[in-house]
């Protein structure tokens, strides 16, 4: 039974058509109209194929009632959806359209208002966007795909070619193949329609009381399969967020080098958060998600040369970010660094292309939406059967927010380069301390699971370079121990969240070492 089934072919004698996206329909239209199908009707599509030449039953006519409430109910009738949804190999359905005097309906040609365009449009008001939540066109669309057995529905213009060829070269008929991918292809859309709308009302219900709606149903769409995951037995594809309208890497164009790995993207999402932050010329360098160097001056060329002399052995094999256009002078640096997996900046001249596309395995990638402070609202984390979700950590401390807890106070270098390291250590896996001079990082200690151990890597990769240097803390040191370490380095001056029933020993301890501190109040833990 089932083989028959997938062996059936339909042909095709009497076709609805109700689309909201007019492409392509009067030429489809027509060509049904050749193959003898009678073609029903609605409202806008109606006048269109009329005004087209095209012979043309209004629905009204077909169902035998007017369409009503401003065109709100016109195909929501039985004689629409029993033409629809009636199995032609069921006597007793059979027996009913005939008592009901009911015709078939073979195909279903509907695409829906446009509620997603409508909803992004800054002026549309909320009694246009309800007024864009189509009803008869999802009902339609479900029941055909429904019975998919006996009827074949269309859902976008880039269906009218295929169809119609399969339909001349085989008498106006469609195989079952085609109305099976057709069905889901349907059924992917009301999914993702009805995900929209739900999306609006939790967007709303957010406005009125917190950030997240009792429901979440985000949609994604495979853009490719990458060649493996995190590791080479592992497989992996990336996704794209439909609706997502902020900076992606899924939006960013590769204009050189192989294609990207499942670990370029973990990487570059990591760069890309940091170039999200800083409004001056700002360079990072970042090795499994973890800036090994960044650094802000008054070129991002000179930006760069601070951020790889950050640390240049861990620069081997890693993600560069720049948040400026990328002109010939940096061009000359990057292309002469050693060994570097992606470069990601806004843009790039033509020459600075030309030249750093000879190494054929870097990649390079321009993202023309970074730009400060186009972070998205939140972030997500999935876990296995669930998702973690939270506000972006787009907290951005200054002078106002600092309390002087020392008896020295720091003098304003040390002020500016507090400021950035603390801007830098949150997005440093914690715990986490970074080591900077000036605005430059000089060591970098992450992903530790004591804070102790986080300032002796710090100290260690900085070298001589601790003498004199500022440390920020993503979180509040727990014990004087970290300080301690930190003195013995020549750290000068500290700023930390503070909050720790032991804030009083980290402070006697600053006082002890004669460090400047300062507390923020802001934790920025990253895991």
């Amino acid at each position: 039974m089932e083989a028959d089934k997938k062996n059936k072919a339909v042909r095709v004698r009497r076709a609805l058509l109700s689309v909201s996206d007019k492409t392509g329909i009067v030429e489809f239209a027509k060509k049904l109209c050749e193959m003898d199908i009678e073609i029903i009707s609605t409202g806008g599509t109606k006048r269109v194929l009329k005004e087209a030449g095209v012979q043309v039953l209004p629905v009204s006519s077909f169902t035998g009632a007017p369409e009503i409430l401003d065109g709100r109910v016109k195909t929501l009738h039985p004689a629409v959806h029993g033409g629809i949804l009636y199995k032609r190999d069921n006597t007793d359905h059979v027996k009913q359209m005939r008592e009901h005097d009911m015709r078939a309906i073979d195909m279903v040609v509907v695409n829906l208002y446009p509620f997603e365009e409508t909803v992004e449009r800054p002026d549309a008001t909320d009694d246009e966007i309800i007024e864009n939540i189509d009803i008869g066109g999802p009902s339609m669309v479900r029941s055909a795909a429904k019975n998919h057995n006996d009827v074949v529905v269309v859902t976008e213009p880039a269906q009218y070619g295929p169809i119609v060829e399969e339909m001349a070269a085989a008498d106006g008929s469609i195989s079952y193949e085609t109305r099976f991918n057709c069905a889901k292809r349907a059924f992917k859309l009301t999914a993702r329609y009805d995900s929209m709308i739900a999306a609006y009302f939790g967007r709303e219900d957010a406005g009125k009381s917190d950030e997240f709606p009792d429901t979440l149903k985000p949609e994604y769409s495979r853009m490719t399969s990458l060649r493996y995951g995190e590791n080479p037995h592992q497989k992996a594809a990336i996704y794209s967020l439909v609706g997502h309208s902020g900076p992606s890497l899924v939006d960013a164009q590769i204009l050189a080098g192989k294609e990207l790995s499942y670990n370029n993207y973990n990487d570059l999402e990591a760069v890309l958060g940091m170039l999200l932050d800083f409004e001056d010329p700002f360079a990072c360098v970042v090795k499994h998600t973890n800036p090994c160097g960044a650094a802000v001056a008054e070129t991002s060329t000179e930006a760069y040369k601070l951020a790889y002399e950050s640390d240049p052995m861990s620069a081997f094999g890693s993600i560069i970010g720049i948040n400026r256009f990328v002109d010939m002078e940096i061009a000359m640096l990057l292309h002469e660094t050693p060994f570097v997996e992606c470069i990601i900046a806004p843009g790039y001249s033509d020459e600075a292309v030309e030249m750093m596309r000879k190494k054929k395995a870097r990649r390079l990638l321009a993202l023309p939406s970074i730009a400060p402070g186009k972070h998205g609202k939140v972030r997500q984390t999935f876990l296995q059967g669930g998702l973690l979700a939270q506000t972006v950590d787009n907290y951005r401390v200054t002078r106002e927010d600092l309390k002087v807890v020392s008896k020295v106070q720091p003098n304003e270098g040390q002020i500016e380069s507090m400021l950035f390291g603390f801007q830098i250590v949150k997005h440093i896996k914690s715990n986490a301390i970074v080591l900077v001079q000036g605005k430059q990082t000089v060591g970098v200690g992450c992903g530790q699971t004591s804070r102790v151990d986080a300032s002796l890597m710090a100290a260690y990769k900085a070298g001589d370079r601790s003498n004199g240097a500022v440390l920020a803390s993503d979180a509040f040191f727990p014990m004087r121990d970290g300080i301690d370490k930190a003195a013995e380095a020549g750290v000068v001056a500290i700023i930390q969240p503070g909050g720790s029933k032991r804030d009083d020993e980290a402070i006697e301890a600053a006082d002890e070492h004669k460090m400047a501190m300062v507390l923020t109040g802001i934790r920025h833990f990253k895991h």
